[in-house]
């Protein structure tokens, strides 16, 4: 759970990610500023109107990337949906602010977790450390 907890307080820090996906053979990139850990795994949300849920559904291989002060983090692994309203429930009161676009009953409120996760930390000039989840 500690490298858990230091993943999501560096995307959390940094503010904004860029979530990566694919649409057939187009990467498609955007930012995203949600970070939660629930039930001990990395969760980020989104809407399921919107093109990011359908790529994820057709291919759920997906990275992000923030940077903050000097030093930047990669995040790569499967994104899966969890439809539990438990789920979203957590995703939303951690972000109370997403409560004007979305709620847990909307049948558009997803939430994701990253399945079989790699974080790489890297900053020039120190070796990567890499980090499975």
């Amino acid at each position: 759970m500690e490298n858990m907890e230091r993943i999501c307080k560096f995307l959390k820090e940094a503010g904004v990610y860029y979530l990566a996906t694919v649409e057939g053979d187009q990467p498609r990139v955007r930012p995203f500023g949600t970070a939660h850990i629930f039930e001990g795994k990395l969760y980020i949300q989104t809407g399921k109107v919107k093109p990011v849920s359908k790529q994820l559904v057709c291919n759920p291989k997906a990275e992000i990337c923030a940077f903050k002060n000097g030093m930047w983090i990669r995040v790569a692994g499967e994104l899966v949906e969890d439809d539990r309203l438990e789920a979203r429930k957590s995703m939303l009161d951690a972000y109370p602010g997403l409560r004007n676009r979305y709620d847990e009953n909307d049948g558009n409120t997803q939430v994701l977790y990253f399945k079989n996760g790699t974080a790489t930390f890297s900053a020039f000039g120190r070796p990567d450390e890499v980090v499975m989840f």
